[in-house]
């Protein structure tokens, strides 16, 4: 019994967790599973109860999901009742989200020349600009697709996809669409190994380099007079504006470059001769009795 409890409590904390890193808050996720797990319309009391939520917050919580279009709302007998939509909205949901974020990100791409116009600041001065929260990061990422030149990178793409798996599939077609080409240096992770693999098309090239020489989840960008970093730990994704900080970051990523051919090669020559190596086969003799 015992068992049991746990293993359904740490299952639905897992789903619950995913569910934020979707986009949905803590408490929305909370209610959303619980009107999941009950199938039929519910009173709002009940699915406070169930979701362990205060009754005054899950009136909001629950207008936020009708609002997201996730679940219904409906009246019998004076009271309101509320009901999740098939799970197949969420991914609908996501995909409005998408196409939200680039309209949003091409507009103000249109709107830049009159903004900068508008814009008085000392040029010489570093800029620092923070976002916090799964829109500041794809904020930061919109920012690189401003580029008018090739981003250099230290990236994962296991970290990016662990984080927000919606986004990145198209964030790297836009890039590619746009004709911004990426050199990037990855860990040695499945995803990234992947991501490798998809170079030609997404308009990029990549070295892998042992986790022992280079292991880490933020993404650290160049391009132009800017540097980008994405920390999906700490929620946080911060833009410099300095062109002799760039300068100097971008002139100590092509030693980084340089370097990591060799471990790289070395990396791609293992997997060819792993794959071509065919396993010695022992003859086996019978034995005389």
């Amino acid at each position: 019994m015992i068992i049991l409890f746990l293993t359904n409590f740490f299952h639905t904390m897992v789903i619950t967790q995913l569910l934020q890193q979707l986009g949905l808050s803590d408490k929305e996720a909370a209610a959303y599973l619980a009107l999941l797990e009950m199938g039929t319309g519910s009173a709002v009391s009940t699915i406070a109860q169930r979701a362990k939520l205060n009754r005054t917050t899950t009136y909001d919580v629950l207008k936020m999901l009708v609002e997201k279009g996730l679940i219904i709302e409906y009246k019998r007998k004076s009271l309101h009742y509320y009901e999740a939509l098939p799970p197949e909205k969420l991914q609908s949901y996501l995909a409005e989200q998408s196409e939200k974020f680039s309209r949003l990100a091409e507009q103000a791409h249109e709107l830049m020349p009159e903004l900068k116009a508008h814009h008085r600041t000392d040029t010489k001065r570093p800029r620092i600009y923070f976002y916090e929260g799964d829109e500041g990061l794809i904020r930061v990422y919109e920012e690189t697709l401003t580029s008018s030149e090739e981003i250099l990178a230290y990236a994962s793409d296991q970290a990016n996809q662990d984080a927000i798996p919606w986004y990145f599939p198209q964030y790297y077609a836009r890039r590619a669409a746009k004709k911004i080409p990426i050199r990037a240096l990855f860990p040695d992770t499945p995803k990234d190994r992947e991501r490798h693999s998809r170079d030609a098309q997404e308009l990029r090239k990549s070295r892998i380099l042992p986790k022992q020489i280079l292991n880490f989840s933020p993404e650290i960008n160049f391009f132009d007079n800017k540097i980008m970093i994405a920390d999906w730990k700490e929620k946080l994704g911060i833009i410099i504006e300095s062109h002799e900080i760039a300068q100097v970051f971008k002139q100590t990523f092509e030693l980084a470059w340089e370097a990591a051919e060799k471990h790289h090669n070395k990396l791609m020559k293992a997997d060819e001769c792993g794959s071509t190596q065919k396993p010695a086969t022992r003859s086996k003799k019978r034995s005389r009795r």
